[in-house]
């Protein structure tokens, strides 16, 4: 009996990693400028949300080595996708901000990828779309418990 809540969790996780996979190449098949990888698109949107953060506190904030960030950002300030400022209160930091091209991207993307997975809820009986509706707040739930445990030492 206690081996059944492992498969659902199995199960549960192939199931999210296997729809953003798919969204991800999906998504990819439609470019006309250069992909962005995973974690260069986590630093843009997080960047969007919060103009002006340094890049130790985007390290802490998607739980990454900071060495791996100011690679990122020096990739993406490269790129002209972001714009590294002085901190005027500290000379030695350094302010992120999204560039308009990135900004665009950003928007894009989300309307590519809102865009085809409303096509593919569309295709999915009644029952079906309900079901993944009642299933958002727990899935929220899931997501913020993991963040969560992420942020403890």
């Amino acid at each position: 009996m206690e081996a059944e809540p492992e498969i659902q969790a199995e199960e549960l996780a192939d199931a999210l990693v296997g729809v953003q996979r798919l969204v991800r190449r999906r998504l990819r098949a439609g470019l006309t400028v250069t992909r962005l990888r995973g974690a260069e698109v986590e630093l843009l949107r997080l960047v969007e949300t919060r103009p002006g953060i340094g890049v130790s506190e985007a390290a802490k904030e998607l739980h990454l080595a900071g060495n791996s960030v100011s690679t990122l950002v020096n990739q993406l300030v490269r790129d002209g996708q972001l714009v590294r400022e002085t901190d005027p209160a500290d000379r030695r930091a350094a302010r992120l901000l999204l560039t308009e091209a990135a900004g665009a991207r950003l928007r894009d993307w989300r309307a590519r990828r809102a865009a085809l997975v409303r096509d593919q809820l569309d295709r999915l009986p009644e029952a079906d779309r309900e079901a993944l509706r009642a299933a958002l707040p727990a899935l929220r739930r899931l997501a913020e418990n993991l963040r969560e445990e992420g942020d403890r030492p």
